[in-house]
């Protein structure tokens, strides 16, 4: 936090309260139960979170669990979709060596992500009830939506704050290279959604490698544009 650290600082303690209210009030809230389903997501979407792409030019980093989330987000009870959310944030939150992270890392993290599902629960099953109980399948776009200002907005600011540059700028940025990410995300999980309703709810297991997949080909992306793998094509070119 070298450029702002007061301000980092009370925004961070900001997100804090706000996440801890959203799970307060997720908790409060009383829906049907889906113990199975629930244990099945948090396992599947933990292992995503460990799957963390670095993204150029952001101190940020970017992991593969948005279809879980969106998943829990449109099936789950709040207090479901929270459970799941924030063993996802501190699977993603720890490096790959699985170091300790810093506190108020970990509390940004959990936090961000808290009121981001939060709210795109909120907003999903509000719009469901209000167009008379249609399928959230249909509504998953708004779900998506909703998360990706929930997440993106949140770690732009701190970003501004702790790097020093504007923060609309920063936003731009990360909505640039997560936008398709989103987009995908919210594809794969109205497959996988509209396929459980035929087959189970078992059919987010077989996300997981269709994920992995996509983890390596944005890691070979994102190589490729800072230059990582550009010199071993290059090398590959002249051996011909």
């Amino acid at each position: 936090m070298s450029h702002n650290p007061r301000n980092a600082q009370a925004f961070i303690a900001t997100m804090t309260a706000v996440g801890l209210g959203s799970i307060s009030y997720g908790l409060s809230q009383t829906n049907a139960w889906h113990p199975y389903q629930t244990l099945v997501l948090f396992a599947i979407a933990t292992a995503a979170s460990r799957m963390k792409i670095q993204l150029p030019g952001l101190t940020g980093n970017m992991s593969v669990n948005l279809p879980f989330l969106l998943i829990a987000v449109a099936q789950l009870s709040l207090a479901e979709a929270l459970v799941v959310t924030c063993a996802s944030a501190l699977a993603q939150s720890f490096s790959k060596d699985w170091s300790v992270p810093k506190m108020e890392q970990v509390l940004f993290n959990l936090s961000t992500m808290s009121f981001a599902s939060a709210l795109a629960w909120k907003v999903l099953h509000t719009a469901a009830l209000a167009q008379g109980g249609l399928p959230t399948t249909l509504l998953l776009p708004l779900a998506t939506a909703t998360l990706f200002l929930g997440q993106t907005v949140p770690v732009s600011i701190i970003l501004s704050l702790t790097g020093g540059g504007p923060m609309l700028p920063a936003w731009i940025s990360m909505a640039k290279l997560t936008f398709p990410y989103f987009v995908l995300s919210a594809g794969v999980a109205s497959i996988s959604m509209s396929a459980s309703n035929h087959v189970g709810w078992q059919i987010p297991l077989l996300t997981l490698p269709v994920m992995f997949g996509v983890f390596h080909s944005y890691q070979t992306y994102f190589e490729t544009e800072t230059g990582v793998v550009k010199p071993l094509a290059a090398a590959a070119v002249a051996g011909k």
